[in-house]
């Protein structure tokens, strides 16, 4: 399984960079895990990665706690699927990628900046591996 998060948009804050690409070393560890940014024009996550399961961050998604968050990543590990995470950038993402995507997640009813949510989705990759491996990070 390869866990792939792309975001839209450049990534400015530098202390948000640093702490989502900490949790992406991290999660390396477990599983190899990308982070990229990318344009949605000159990419298509369909294209490039046919067979994996495509999770797009959005307000209007389903929230899920840590615990429900990990069973994804279990599912994916069982069933041999590669993960794809899309954030998007300051006008969200594209309506093509959310409608085609085979679930939207939300990570918080309030909105935030797309660099916090990077991080934030980063530091929950981690967690999930670390609740599956039964890790001492979660406690």
């Amino acid at each position: 399984m390869k866990i792939f998060l792309y975001y839209i948009g450049k990534a400015k804050d530098a202390h948000a960079n640093a702490m989502a690409a900490d949790y992406i070393k991290r999660s390396g560890h477990y599983a190899a895990t990308l982070m990229a940014e990318v344009k949605p024009e000159r990419m298509d996550p369909w294209e490039r990665h046919p067979t994996a399961k495509k999770i797009m961050l959005d307000p209007a998604g389903k929230p899920l706690d840590s615990g429900q968050f990990a069973g994804l990543i279990e599912k994916a590990e069982m069933q041999g699927h590669d993960l794809v995470f899309a954030i998007g950038g300051h006008a969200g993402l594209p309506d093509a990628w959310r409608r085609r995507a085979d679930l939207l997640v939300s990570l918080s009813a309030m909105t935030m900046p797309h660099e916090l949510a990077r991080a934030v989705l980063a530091e929950q990759i981690y967690r999930a591996f670390t609740i599956l491996r039964g890790h001492p990070y979660p406690r």
